[in-house]
């Protein structure tokens, strides 16, 4: 028989082994960094437990207002993600290597901000891929995240990126600051909506004139709420991803 004591100390041992199994899963979760989902689908929030959320800047055209929100960001102290077409890095490779000197994320927008749903398949991949090396030469990194031009995807667009071992990624949030409704507009349509794991767009072209104003009442009204901003691949990494798949 089994006597008091021994049974207490298989129980300890019981726990103590739970707990040793449940830390090396923790482990594991912690070490994938970023990795595309294994179904097409297309990534426009993240469901997290922290106050976390992303700035994101769309960029294709002229290089004013860029250098504006850039200088917002650094006196900010926040990390953005931009998503910069290729032919734009390759007339901006310093500002390319600004942004990421400053420590922001950089991915692709696509080379030549065309309609992706308009080609056909090989010619998203190809363009892709264009944009992939446009952006590397210009000084960045190559690129794992895609947003499509203008946001438009279909099945065909999300099946290739997939294939391609690379992550669409759209929005939760978006205050339409490309139209200039006014920087306080822009400001209150972020803050209204605003939560964990929300995606925030915006443009860093040169239509976009108000952004960079509208900053910083960004920024400081959700840190006053407890929230931080991360780059992209740092939000996706921490949450759990809620995706949504297009049959």
């Amino acid at each position: 028989m089994i006597n008091g004591k021994k049974l207490k100390h298989i129980f300890f041992i019981i726990i103590a082994a739970f707990f040793a199994a449940l830390i090396v899963f923790v482990q594991k979760q912690e070490i994938s960094v970023f990795t595309a989902m294994e179904e097409p689908g297309a990534l426009s929030k993240t469901g997290t437990n922290q106050k976390r959320l992303a700035l994101t800047f769309d960029s294709n055209w002229g290089d004013q207002q860029i250098h504006l929100i850039l200088q917002t960001l650094r006196e900010e102290k926040v990390k953005a993600t931009f998503f910069f077409s290729g032919e734009w890095a390759e007339r901006h490779p310093d500002i390319v290597q600004k942004a990421k000197k400053d420590g922001h994320e950089i991915e692709s927008h696509g080379m030549r901000h065309e309609d992706y749903t308009k080609l056909e398949p090989k010619e998203v991949r190809r363009d892709i891929l264009l944009a992939s090396d446009a952006i590397y030469k210009a000084g960045g990194e190559r690129p794992t995240i895609v947003r499509p031009p203008y946001g438009k995807t279909n099945k065909d667009v999300l099946q290739t990126i997939t294939r391609m071992r690379q992550q669409t990624v759209l929005w939760s949030i978006e205050p339409q600051d490309n139209t200039n409704p006014g920087y306080k507009a822009i400001a209150q349509r972020v803050l209204k909506q605003a939560g964990k794991g929300d995606i925030i767009r915006l443009h860093a072209s040169d239509s976009a004139k108000q952004t960079y104003r509208a900053l910083p009442l960004i920024i400081r009204e959700l840190e006053n709420r407890g929230y931080t901003f991360v780059t992209l691949k740092t939000l996706i990494a921490d949450a759990k991803v809620k995706q949504q798949l297009l049959n």
